[in-house]
C-alpha cells in the first residue's frame, strides 16, 4: 500500500512538473554541487526578480516530465544533482542570471536547457545570455531611429530652404500667370451664361 501511495505521489510530481514545462519559455538544467546556503538564497532571489523559478528535483522525475512533454536530448545531462530553472515569462533575463552566477562560481554549471521549445546546449545558452537585454536593445533601436529621424529632419529643412529660395525666384513670374489663368477660367462660365441668355 505504501509503495502505491509513493508511486502516485511521484506521478503527481511528474504531471505537475510536465505542466510547468509545457508553459515555460525557458527550462534550464544546472549542476548546483558546491553551492552554499548564502549563494543559493541570493541566486533564488535574483531568479525570482527575473521572473523565474528555481527548484531542485530528482533526475528521474525530470526525465519523466521531459518525456511527457516530448522533449528529447537532455536525458544524458541528468546525472548528479540537478536544479531546474523555469520561466514562463522570459528566457533572456533568467539565462543572464544563471550565466553570471556560473561565471562567478566555477562549480556551478549549466547542463543544458530548452528555450521556446528548442533543446539547447550549454554553449548556446551562454551565447543567448550574452545578448543585450530587451530594454538595452529597445534603447539602441530608439537611439538609431532618433539619429535617423534627426537626419531626415535636417534633410527636410534643407529641402524647405532650397524651395523657399527657388520659390522667391519663381514667384516673380508665377503670380503674373496665375491671375490670367484664373481670369480665363472665370470668363468661360460667364460666356456660357451669356450664350444661354
Amino acid at each position: 500500500m505504501a509503495s502505491e501511495k509513493i508511486l502516485n505521489q511521484k506521478k503527481e510530481e511528474v504531471s505537475k512538473l510536465a505542466g510547468q514545462m509545457k508553459e515555460a519559455k525557458l527550462i534550464l538544467l544546472t549542476d548546483y554541487r558546491g553551492i552554499n546556503v548564502t549563494d543559493d538564497t541570493t541566486l533564488r532571489r535574483e531568479l525570482r526578480n527575473a521572473g523565474a523559478k528555481y527548484t531542485i528535483i530528482k533526475n528521474n522525475i525530470i526525465k519523466r516530465a521531459l518525456s511527457e512533454c516530448g522533449i528529447e536530448g537532455l536525458e544524458e545531462k541528468l546525472e548528479g544533482p540537478t536544479a531546474v530553472v523555469m520561466s514562463s515569462e522570459d528566457y533572456l533575463e533568467p539565462s543572464k542570471v544563471i550565466y553570471k552566477f556560473s561565471k562567478d562560481n566555477e562549480y556551478y554549471t549549466i547542463k543544458g536547457g530548452v528555450v521556446d521549445g528548442k533543446v539547447m546546449t550549454p554553449e548556446e545558452i551562454i551565447t543567448l545570455a550574452k545578448l543585450p537585454s530587451r530594454e538595452t536593445l529597445l534603447s539602441m533601436l530608439a537611439g538609431a531611429l532618433l539619429g535617423n529621424i534627426s537626419k531626415v529632419a535636417v534633410a527636410l529643412d534643407q529641402v524647405r530652404i532650397q524651395k523657399e529660395e527657388a520659390g522667391e525666384k519663381v514667384t516673380v513670374s508665377v503670380p503674373a500667370e496665375e491671375p490670367a489663368v484664373a481670369e480665363e477660367a472665370k470668363a468661360e462660365p460667364e460666356a456660357e451664361t451669356t450664350e444661354e441668355a
